[in-house]
């Protein structure tokens, strides 16, 4: 959602009424992209995002073109024989199942609200039940009940049994009533401590793929704006007191980047304080266990310090800070996805 809301907002802006939105609400065996990728099209055939590539979107487009204000949403399935795949941009064995439907501006806008507040909001949409149902929307947030076109209780109802999800899937109740569910948390926040040449490229890295980047140095030439013109936030504080205005969650990734204890230090020990799920810092394997016997005598135990991926990053064989950035930031996807890739061990 969030790699299309600006340039729906523009087409909205522009006075276009006829924007339509499609969704992955199914994938089968391989696909390349996940349930909840969006694309949507303006009235003139343009579209924003992506669902997979090559003829998908293309049959997406023509679908959507004959798409009324009042039409009802559909369902379209793609799947790829051998022979077929690369034409229609899915791997071997691939299939997808895209939902199309007239964008409701009432669900967009209060999605649209929540997540440029960084607040956590769900949606569903029903994808399978009666006549009076089917297409209708429910959205909620934490400090909003379920609201929207379906009936407040059913949708209370579905929201209910959406409490164990964590990703985009489909919930049922009874009546033969199915429901696309889309979870949308806080965008991941990198915490950045040190304003040096590798920060530099990491937080343009970084903004790339949609994480919220902050920067925390105390030092004027470091902590300089001018060096940082797409950051989020620039902290010109010390780490204690900067932690205190960038609070660490469950869904931030913190990289020490200074390599001076004055800053490195309190910031390792105040992010290990913390539930962040990545906790990184810049240096030699030497350096690394010459700061561990730091934190040691801090009191930080053994298993706080196996925390700290360090050295940091990736091992990609990395010789300028644009690599160094780039190692640094893939090891903090691969660790977002559960271990996907090897982390570094070595110098």
């Amino acid at each position: 959602m969030r790699d299309i809301i600006n340039e729906v907002q523009r087409w909205l802006d522009s006075g276009d009424e006829r924007v339509r939105l499609a969704t992955v609400i199914r994938t089968f065996n391989s696909a390349p992209r996940a349930a909840g990728a969006k694309m949507a099209i303006n009235s003139s055939g343009k579209i924003a995002g992506s669902l997979s590539g090559g003829c998908v979107e293309a049959s997406v487009i023509e679908e959507a073109a004959g798409m009324s204000a009042g039409s009802e949403p559909k369902v379209l399935h793609f799947e790829a024989s051998d022979e077929r795949a690369w034409s229609v941009g899915l791997p071997c064995g691939g299939a997808i199942d895209v939902l199309l439907e007239p964008l409701d501006r009432d669900n967009f806008q209060f999605l649209r609200e929540a997540l440029q507040k960084d607040e956590p909001a769900s949606s569903l949409t029903v994808i399978k039940g009666s006549p009076e149902v089917l297409g209708k929307k429910a959205a909620w947030s934490q400090t909003v009940k379920p609201h929207g076109t379906l009936p407040q209780q059913l949708a209370q109802r579905l929201a209910d049994r959406c409490e164990s999800l964590h990703s985009a899937g489909t919930v049922s109740v009874d009546q033969g009533i199915e429901a696309f569910v889309e979870i949308f948390p806080p965008p991941t926040t990198l915490v950045i401590v040190g304003g040096v040449h590798i920060a530099v490229a990491l937080v343009r890295l970084a903004k790339i793929v949609g994480f919220r980047t902050v920067v925390i140095d105390p030092r004027g030439t470091f902590g300089d704006g001018d060096r940082f013109p797409g950051v989020d936030r620039l902290v010109r504080l010390w780490p204690e007191e900067a932690y205190s205005t960038a609070t660490l969650t469950q869904a931030t990734a913190v990289a020490v980047l200074t390599h001076d204890p004055k800053i490195d230090d309190p910031a390792l020990a105040g992010a290990l304080k913390s539930p962040a799920f990545y906790v990184g810092a810049l240096g030699s394997a030497r350096s690394q266990e010459s700061r561990r016997q730091r934190l040691r005598q801090l009191g930080f135990p053994d298993a706080d310090l196996a925390r700290i991926r360090g050295p940091i990053g990736l091992d990609i064989g990395a010789a300028n800070p644009e690599e160094i950035a780039l190692a640094i930031l893939s090891e903090i996807v691969a660790t977002s996805r559960q271990g996907a890739a090897r982390p570094r061990t070595t110098g």
